[in-house]
């Protein structure tokens, strides 16, 4: 049996399977292949990367080894930051915008062979922190409406290279998604002066059966219309849109939730692949002919991230109709992950 369940955040309805359900040993999880051969962006190849962006360091020089985290561009960007100015034009119904943008890579470890689950929150703290430098840069570029932070992990979530690191692609447009929750999220403002998310994530501590963690600044949970089984979704517990402006009293709790949620799900499944993305409030710099339309933002938009495990594939039906039907239940992924010790 199966029932269907509605995001009211991206207006889509899900199917989960609530009576033949799929528990961590129901999954299997692809082999790491090991690889020993170069490696750029491992410490003592930095002459082999673009010249560094940022960088944690103890003091030594830039483009050097020394370094604990260390940004620069994409070799082989999607969106290339040439300095160009935006360029708008239409070939009659067919909408077109120069490819201008910023791709960065954001290495999080020197060493090659340390995963992610294997970072200590005292090392996800100097990740935070970076996250939120190069976003709060990249924000100060008007050319940019919407920046993604996104983390490919493993064979089946698109990583190319093994060695753990984040991407950061800034771009002049916003995407439907993220475009449709943004109107999602005014729309419920505009309705009733409250923020959906803080709407929700009330409602969902004050249930508890998807909450998978928490701390005193920051919640985890499964989310109730999940596509993907052992989804999760991490939430200040306090309202805040824009994750560049994280206050520093909050970058340790965030590292603390991120190793959290991270760690229970290699618990369970080991070294699985899966994808992390970062949903901030998009730049309204260039939108004076706008302005209107952002104007509650600070207040209707609500900062997440969103953990998407890969156990499985994309069929058809998914491609055909955008409905995802999902054979764990939030509720039973939820107290499986609750139940893990770290």
């Amino acid at each position: 049996m199966a029932e269907f369940r509605h995001d009211p955040v991206h207006r889509r309805w899900v199917i989960v399977t609530v009576d033949r359900t799929r528990g961590p040993e129901d999954f299997q999880v692809p082999e790491r292949v090991p690889d020993e051969g170069f490696c750029p962006f491992c410490e003592g190849q930095e002459s082999k990367t673009p010249p560094e962006i940022y960088a944690v360091r103890d003091g030594s020089n830039p483009d050097r080894p020394g370094w604990k985290v260390r940004v620069f561009p994409n070799k082989y960007p999607a969106l290339s930051d040439t300095h160009e100015k935006i360029q708008r034009g239409a070939h009659g119904l067919y909408d077109w915008i120069n490819g201008v943008g910023c791709h960065e890579i954001i290495v999080e470890h020197p060493h090659h062979h340390v995963l992610f689950h294997q970072l200590k929150p005292d090392h996800l703290e100097l990740l935070v922190q970076t996250y939120r430098a190069r976003l709060a840069a990249l924000m100060e570029d008007a050319r940019f409406r919407y920046i993604m932070l996104f983390k490919n992990h493993g064979p089946t979530s698109g990583a190319s290279v093994n060695h753990q690191h984040t991407q950061i692609l800034a771009m002049p447009v916003i995407p439907r998604i993220a475009a449709m929750a943004l109107a999602t999220a005014r729309e419920h403002f505009h309705q009733k002066e409250r923020c959906l998310f803080c709407d929700l994530l009330d409602q969902e501590l004050a249930d508890g059966r998807r909450v998978v963690t928490e701390n005193e600044h920051f919640a985890c949970l499964v989310p109730y219309a999940s596509r993907f089984p052992f989804e999760m979704a991490i939430l200040p517990k306090q309202h805040n849109h824009d994750f560049s402006g994280l206050e520093d009293n909050l970058i340790r709790p965030a590292a603390e939730i991120i190793y959290q949620a991270i760690g229970r799900l290699a618990k369970l499944f080991g070294d699985l692949p899966f994808n992390l993305t970062l949903h901030t409030a998009p730049s309204t710099g260039q939108s004076a002919k706008r302005a209107g339309y952002w104007g509650t933002l600070k207040h209707d938009w609500h900062w997440h991230i969103g953990i998407i495990p890969r156990l499985g594939t994309t069929h058809g039906f998914e491609w055909g109709t955008g409905l995802f039907i999902n054979p764990t239940p939030p509720e039973n992924a939820a107290g499986f992950l609750r139940e893990v010790q770290l």
